[in-house]
């Protein structure tokens, strides 16, 4: 088994490896599209901070706080754009345009092969912001670290993309049952933004959709409370991986039962 994962690493780094050297080919769009994307996710650190300069605390989150959770959030964020964010073209391009034919036929997973020929590696990239900004918030609320506190925030940030993968892989699986694109993604990805704020600003339902539902409380919220010491939090935050890895689990046995629902277009 440690073979074969091994082998899946080394086709990891040579799709890798291809899909920079076609990127780089056109090095300037390459770069505007990474710069493009980090003044995306700039404009809402605008939004932060110009809301707190009319108000110095949102329902007990002072401004430092609401930055950590948002530095935290881009951490998992740019693991989802960089690997599930197009698994929407699923429904039409592999699955209704039969490219799913070529996929079936190599002796390689499936779903491994989608997310390979799917990714956006540049947006990778976003991560980099998220560390600064957490590392200036971390310094502005004097958070004292510990030696744990790496493998904590590896597991936390780990927990957090499962929960990307397993919601948009169950979107994307959702094509074996149902023809064409479907609305749905658009709608859960304008959802997700919401995890990048404190789950008590938010009340009845919404709460409790961002919390066991579509679980994006766990994405940016919740985790990162655990690292700011907010102890009232730790319960939620400890069961991050656990939902990550229910939600992963979850979607790749619906991806499996499509893939056997699976026809050819025959063409």
């Amino acid at each position: 088994m440690f073979r074969r994962f091994l082998w899946y690493c080394q086709i990891f780094l040579g799709y890798s490896a291809q899909y920079l050297k076609t990127k780089m080919a056109y090095r300037t769009d390459f770069l505007f599209y990474i710069l493009s994307d980090f003044l995306l996710q700039s404009m809402n650190l605008v939004f932060i901070l110009v809301v707190f300069r009319h108000v110095d605390q949102i329902r007990g989150w002072s401004r430092e706080e609401m930055l950590f959770i948002y530095g935290f959030f881009m951490v998992p964020f740019g693991f989802y754009s960089g690997f599930f964010n197009h698994l929407f073209d699923v429904p039409e391009k592999y699955v209704m345009e039969g490219q799913l034919d070529r996929i079936l036929v190599r002796p390689l997973n499936s779903l491994f092969q989608v997310i390979m020929e799917t990714m956006n590696l540049e947006l990778i990239a976003g991560i980099i912001p998220g560390l600064v900004i957490m590392g200036y918030a971390a310094a502005s609320l004097k958070l004292q670290w510990y030696w744990w506190d790496i493998p904590l925030f590896l597991v936390m940030v780990l927990g957090a993309t499962l929960i990307y993968a397993g919601i948009y892989v169950t979107l994307a699986s959702l094509g074996f049952w149902f023809e064409g694109r479907m609305g749905l993604m658009p709608m859960v990805y304008n959802l997700s933004n919401y995890g990048r704020y404190p789950v008590n600003v938010y009340k009845g339902i919404l709460r409790f959709i961002l919390t066991w539902v579509l679980p994006f409380a766990f994405v940016g919220f919740y985790p990162s409370t655990i690292l700011m010491r907010r102890r009232e939090y730790y319960a939620y935050a400890l069961l991050t991986p656990l939902v990550g890895l229910i939600f992963f689990t979850t979607a790749y046995f619906i991806w499996s039962r499509g893939i056997k629902r699976y026809l050819s277009t025959g063409s």
